[in-house]
Order: structure tokens, then C-alpha cells, then sequence
């Protein structure tokens, strides 16, 4: 699967200009990646998958990003729904009292996804971000299922997807927070409101939400596993953007590589500096979301595990963004003309640090655990 991304990458690469111009979803980019076998990534072997553990999704998606930022973070959300319920293993669902129902309804989704299905993730709202404390979304039961009713912002992959992973919180209980899987169609509308600075090609439109779903649809079968899960297994939830922006701060180095060679200015010192100091800081981000990674399929949830997920993510924000802004002073004032691919790759990084878990709630995440505090709960805001 990672020689499939490897391939794929100069095909979105080409492709790249031409969807962050208008906007739109890469729709080619997406067949590929299903003709490919890519969507089951995540899925184990015995449901037709490739098995995939984190290590192998973060080296993946690190190729795609290479060739196009925004098709890579659109899958990212994919292989976190997928990744997710594969890492709900039959002894965890002993743990965690999950009925075979569920279990069954897991494998449902997981076949389906071996089989070219892929799904979105439509948790953040306005105003709440991607705390899942702060959702408005509610759900109520009703005979056979469930109602959801809500409104979510920045659905990547909005109207293309095959189901959607809904957050809701209990309009019995409010502290109850659960998932749904909720297939695309009647009861899903979306609101073209996508028109940002970077990632532009993700169609990351509103999602409003008025549907009922079969008692299948709820993650687990359990109400209220949302937040648990979230402390328990943060990984997808903050690490899994890593790789994808750590991608595009390497593309971004070999644009510039590319530019520089191409205008002959390999031989002023003040460009090769740049590039020196980029190439290294894109290999040290590099090392420690495959580290982050490692200790994911190791140790999932161990504290030190947990470290490790929080700094990859925020060193892969930081160093995105640092290194497409010197990647574009390195290369002049020409490659700031729209079409560019420096000027695209620094607009796609630039979101880097801004998406959930934001740098600065990273940072004081680490800063709290450092100084001997519970990250998860105090801090400057809600983590979840």
C-alpha cells in the first residue's frame, strides 16, 4: 500500500493546481485511490483489508500528502472511522461490555470499506470546534433507532462521501456522547459554505442533520463510548493529521528544490541555508510522527505513548508552516503568483496548526502534563 501512495502521489500532484483553483473535490484523485484498494487500508486481513497498524496509515499518508495535501487529509478522515472501529478488537469490546450486535455491525462497515465504500467525519461545529463536550448535535431515541438533529462545519468530503461518522450528545443525557454512522442520503443536507484560505480542494462544507438511523448505525452499541475513547485512544483524534502535513512540508521542500535548480540560484548561500535548515526540520517532524506512530501500534493509550501523539502533532503544525513560508522566501517573489506550487503547498500548510488539536492547545497540553498536571482535564480550555 505504501508503493500504491508512492505512485499515486505525482498523478494528485498533477491534478493538485487545478481542484485548489476551483475548489472543488478531487474526484479523480478518489477513484484512484479506490481503484487501489486504498479504503480498506485500515481493515483487517479477514474482512478483506490490508491490516494496516498506525505505523503503516502515517507512512501512507505521508505519500499521498506528497502529491496532494488536500486528497491526503480528506483520507485521513476515512482511515480514522476505519482505523477506529479496527482497533475495537473483540477482547476490548469484552472490556468495554459492547454486544455482539455491534461487533457485527463493525465488521458491516469494515467490509464495506474493503470494498470501496469510504466515509467523512462529521464531528466539529461552530462554535465547539471538535470538543465533543461542547456539541449541540443531540439524539434521541426513537422506535427501532435513532434521531439525530444537528448542524456540523467542516465536513471534508461533504456530499461525496458514502456515510458519515456523526458526534451527537444524548437529549436525555446530556453528558452521554455518542457516534452514528450515518449513511448518505435523505436526511443529510450540505451547505457549500467551503471557500478557505489552504486545503481548499477538501470541500469541507456544512453538514446539517436531520435524519433517523437503525440501532446498527450507534459505534458500539453502547451510548456515550464518544469521550471515552477519545481519552482512551487519541491517536486518530490529534496524531493523525501528522503525517499528512509533515507530507506537504516535504513537498514543499522539493518544489523549492525544483524552482531553485530550474532558475539557477542553487549558487546564492542564503537559499541553500533555507533549504538546508527546511530539509532537516521536515526529516526531524518526520521522525517523530513515525515514532508517535510506533508506539501507537506498541503501546496504544500508555502515557508515554499518549507524549508522543501530542508532540508529533504539534511539531508537524509548526514545522509545515515554517518551512513553506521559508520555501517560498527561498524561491522569490515568483513563486507567490497564483498557480504556483509553493504558493499552493504554503496556503495547504498554513492549516496545519490550526486543525484540531490546534498547536497552542497542543503545546499546553504537554506543557500541563509536563509540570506534573492532568493534561486531559486542566489546561486553557476543554481537550475534548
Amino acid at each position: 500500500m505504501i508503493d500504491e501512495a508512492r505512485r499515486l502521489a505525482p498523478r494528485f500532484a498533477a491534478r493538485a493546481a487545478g481542484y485548489d483553483s476551483d475548489g472543488a473535490f478531487p474526484v479523480d484523485d478518489f477513484a484512484d485511490l479506490r481503484a487501489a484498494g486504498l479504503f480498506g487500508l485500515m481493515v483487517p486481513e479477514r474482512l478483506g483489508g490490508a491490516g494496516a497498524g498506525f505505523a503503516d496509515y502515517a507512512r501512507v499518508a505521508y505519500e499521498l500528502a506528497r502529491g496532494n495535501g488536500a486528497t491526503a487529509l480528506i483520507f485521513n478522515m476515512h482511515a480514522s472511522v476505519t482505523g477506529a472501529l479496527s482497533g475495537v478488537t473483540d477482547g476490548l469490546a469484552d472490556a468495554l461490555g459492547l454486544p455482539p450486535e455491534a461487533l457485527a455491525a463493525r465488521d458491516q462497515y469494515l467490509k464495506a470499506a474493503a470494498n470501496g465504500s469510504w466515509y467523512a467525519v462529521a464531528m466539529s461545529e461552530r462554535g465547539a470546534g471538535s470538543r465533543l463536550s461542547e456539541m449541540t448535535t443531540t439524539y434521541r431515541a426513537v422506535d427501532g433507532g435513532f434521531h439525530l438533529t444537528g448542524a456540523k462545519t467542516f465536513c471534508s468530503g461533504a456530499g461525496h462521501a458514502d456515510a458519515y461518522l456523526v458526534a451527537a450528545r444524548s437529549d436525555a443525557d446530556p453528558a452521554q456522547v455518542s457516534q452514528f454512522l450515518v449513511p448518505a442520503g435523505d436526511g443529510l443536507r450540505v451547505e457549500p459554505t467551503w471557500d478557505a484560505l489552504g486545503m481548499r480542494a477538501t470541500g469541507s462544507h456544512d453538514l446539517h442533520v436531520d435524519v433517523t438511523v437503525p440501532v446498527g448505525a450507534l459505534l458500539g452499541g453502547v451510548e456515550g463510548l464518544a469521550l471515552v475513547v477519545a481519552q482512551l485512544a487519541p491517536h486518530w483524534m490529534v496524531a493523525s493529521y501528522a503525517a499528512v502535513y509533515v507530507g506537504v512540508a516535504r513537498a514543499a521542500v522539493d518544489a523549492a528544490v525544483e524552482h531553485v535548480t530550474a532558475r539557477k540560484l542553487g549558487h546564492l548561500p542564503a537559499v541553500r541555508a533555507r533549504i538546508g535548515r527546511a530539509d532537516a526540520a521536515v526529516a526531524a517532524a518526520h521522525l517523530a510522527v513515525l515514532e508517535a506512530a510506533r508506539r501507537v501500534d506498541e503501546a496504544p493509550g500508555d502515557a508515554e505513548t499518549n507524549r508522543w501523539v501530542w508532540r508529533a502533532k504539534l511539531l508537524a503544525g509548526t514545522t509545515a508552516a515554517e518551512v513553506s513560508a521559508s520555501m517560498l522566501e527561498a524561491a522569490g517573489t515568483s513563486a507567490m503568483r497564483r498557480g504556483h506550487p509553493l504558493e499552493r503547498l504554503y496556503r495547504d500548510a498554513r492549516a496545519g496548526s490550526l486543525q484540531p488539536a490546534t498547536s497552542d492547545v497542543c503545546a499546553d497540553w504537554l506543557g500541563v502534563e509536563a509540570l506534573g498536571g492532568d493534561p486531559d482535564s486542566e489546561g486553557s480550555a476543554p481537550r475534548w
